[in-house]
């Protein structure tokens, strides 16, 4: 009985001794949680892509909060939201320009030569390493829509000649189609630059043209009319010096005739210029071998 009692005396004050030390720990180690951030947080859109450079919303508010980052840099965030989250927490919005995924391929299947029929996992990736994929141009789009099964938000969806179309205003830059196109033909840019080739191939004119009817040929006429050091040709391909965006116009697409090289309008989409052939076909290209 004695032993009992030696055992509940030292259990209890056991007890009170490490709920002591628990309590002066917790004290001691508390981290304050600022109210504010939860009420940021409550303002951004909650897709957690990443597009602001932070591991998420949660992230975000609270680095807006401690002053380390401006409300505007949620570029999936309206406008609106965001100069209310400025005038919630007393700061300057500042002004950050929405990016958006861009494909560097206009290569659909009406007019894309395919060299061989690939017949496997129905993934771009899987595609890749037999052989590179199908198609005849060695750096075109495969097709396969692993970048419109990766996106979370809708953004990308494969149109009928299977190249993937992207939805500015559902892209929130997240970046996961650019990882995971097995061709790097995904990049993010500013919607600013205008100016773009839909176009990655390497091969020289004829043999570029062979393989696509729209691939560019390298043959200079874009930077001949661009402003001097806007667009040079590298390797047999077209590339736009977008430090210089503001000196960039429709001119260089007018003489293009492939229409490699675009100006993106807002509501029009895609615009080729003048000098581009039409295209009509709307089948399918035979595969080489068969034609």
């Amino acid at each position: 009985m004695n032993n009992m009692l030696v055992v509940a005396i030292f259990m209890g004050t056991l007890g009170s001794a490490l709920a002591l030390v628990i309590a002066m720990a917790n004290r001691r180690l508390y981290v304050y949680a600022d109210p504010r951030i939860d009420q940021v947080e409550d303002m951004l859109p909650h897709s957690n892509c990443g597009a602001c450079g932070t591991a998420g919303c949660r992230n975000f508010a609270e680095s807006v909060v401690a002053g380390n980052i401006a409300p505007g840099k949620c570029t999936v965030n309206t406008p609106q939201q965001n100069i209310s989250i400025a005038k919630f927490m007393g700061v300057s919005a500042g002004q950050e320009e929405k990016q958006v995924a861009r494909l560097a391929c206009a290569g659909g299947r009406h007019v894309a030569s395919i060299r061989a029929s690939y017949e496997g996992i129905s993934s771009c990736r899987s595609a890749a390493v037999v052989g590179g994929g199908g198609k005849a141009c060695t750096w075109g789009c495969l097709g396969l829509g692993d970048c419109a099964d990766v996106c979370d938000f809708g953004a990308i969806s494969m149109n009928q000649f299977g190249l993937p179309v992207v939805d500015a205003n559902k892209c929130t830059a997240c970046n996961d189609c650019v990882d995971i196109c097995p061709k790097d033909l995904f990049s993010l840019h500013p919607v600013s630059h205008k100016l773009w080739v839909a176009c990655k191939s390497l091969a020289n004119g004829d043999d570029a043209e062979a393989a696509c009817e729209v691939a560019c040929t390298g043959c200079a006429r874009c930077s001949t009319d661009a402003p001097a050091g806007l667009i040079r040709i590298q390797s047999n391909l077209a590339v736009i010096d977008y430090a210089q965006n503001a000196l960039s116009s429709q001119i260089p697409t007018e003489r293009c005739p492939t229409g490699a090289i675009v100006w993106l309008d807002d509501m029009k989409g895609a615009i080729r210029g003048k000098s581009a052939r039409k295209i009509v076909r709307q089948q399918t290209l035979p595969i080489l071998s068969e034609a």
